[in-house]
């Protein structure tokens, strides 16, 4: 009768340790003798066999982290990679830049894939979550660090900011700029900032005074230049035969906010002599634009300098408790809501 062979991962989940902690104890390098009694009492429970060792723990240090994102074309990205570079390049480590996909299901394949062993570790920002994709990230043999929600419920380390208060200092500041008609641009409502910024929104709105009859919310099929083009184009031909056109939109991030400007100027608008119009992540590419884009920065490379930091910590102890870091907003007022008198 053929018998199933005990695997690695079996092992780990048999002494309630990481993947990474058991290839440590089976080797006997970097482990507590505590961690290495444990960990072989349940090699030697399950029958996991000296061969198999030999073969599934030969993981060499590539000195690689990979930084995984949803669209490397984004200029947020850019950012936090310089960030993720700053703090791991002087402890010998390359940057990888991959992508995720759009969907939960791509992320959790790419996550999976760490089973080659061709990086340390991964610094991930997924643009939708699910539990498939939490529950890898757990059972990943290399540590992973998530930039985006908090998952101290499921312990996994990450670094968060809260861009729904973000939303609501834009709405308060093109409020106080004396803008009464809002538009609001958003991407998916089915991604993690979609929903929190729509909630953001939300909430903003009712707190200022805003009447329903003075909100348009519009949704883009993605947050870049093209989708906020698109989306902004329907926003403002939905308000063209009104007596009173919107004096402002708050958009989602800053490639959906000049998305809007163009379609501004294409409706015989003006920015922000007509209307206000603000981003969200402070990018670049916002702040050399014309006109210059006010922007809620979200601190991309103040996020990309904690996500490596606690990758380095996770890098040198595996076994640590999950940790959780959080990253305010911030408005940056620019050229694109200059004051307007109350219309």
């Amino acid at each position: 009768m053929t018998s199933t062979r005990a695997t690695l991962m079996q092992v780990a989940e048999r002494a309630g340790v990481s993947l990474a902690s058991t290839s440590r104890a089976l080797h006997g390098t970097g482990a507590s003798k505590a961690m290495v009694e444990r960990v072989r009492a349940a090699a030697a429970e399950l029958g996991y066999s000296a061969d198999a060792i030999g073969r599934s723990l030969r993981m060499k240090k590539t000195s690689q982290i990979a930084f995984a994102v949803a669209d490397i074309g984004n200029p947020v990205y850019v950012e936090m990679m310089r960030g993720i570079h700053e703090v791991l390049a002087p402890h010998g480590y390359r940057v990888v830049v991959m992508t995720t996909g759009d969907t939960a299901t791509s992320a959790t394949e790419l996550v999976r894939s760490l089973n080659s062993g061709f990086v340390d570790g991964m610094i991930l920002i997924p643009l939708r979550t699910d539990d498939r994709l939490i529950t890898e990230i757990r059972r990943a043999p290399v540590p992973v660090v998530v930039i985006g929600r908090a998952l101290s419920e499921h312990g996994v380390s990450s670094v968060s900011t809260d861009s729904a208060a973000g939303i609501g200092q834009a709405v308060r500041h093109v409020r106080s700029r004396g803008r009464r008609r809002i538009g609001f641009l958003n991407g998916p409502l089915d991604t993690t900032p979609g929903a929190a910024r729509q909630r953001g929104f939300d909430a903003a709105v009712r707190a200022d005074g805003f009447t329903a009859d003075r909100v348009e919310t519009e949704v883009a099929d993605d947050f870049t230049v093209a989708a906020g083009l698109a989306a902004a184009r329907r926003l403002f031909s939905r308000g063209a035969g009104r007596a009173e056109r919107l004096d402002a939109v708050v958009a989602a991030n800053d490639l959906l906010a000049i998305g809007a400007i163009r379609a501004a100027r294409e409706a015989g608008l003006s920015v922000p002599d007509d209307v206000a119009v603000t981003g969200m992540d402070d990018t670049e590419l916002g702040r050399v634009f014309l006109p210059s884009l006010t922007s809620v920065s979200l601190g991309s490379a103040e996020r990309g300098h904690a996500a490596a930091g606690l990758m380095l910590g996770l890098t040198d102890d595996p076994d640590q408790p999950a940790r959780q870091v959080a990253v305010g907003p911030e408005l940056i007022a620019r050229e694109s809501t200059a004051d307007g008198s109350p219309r």
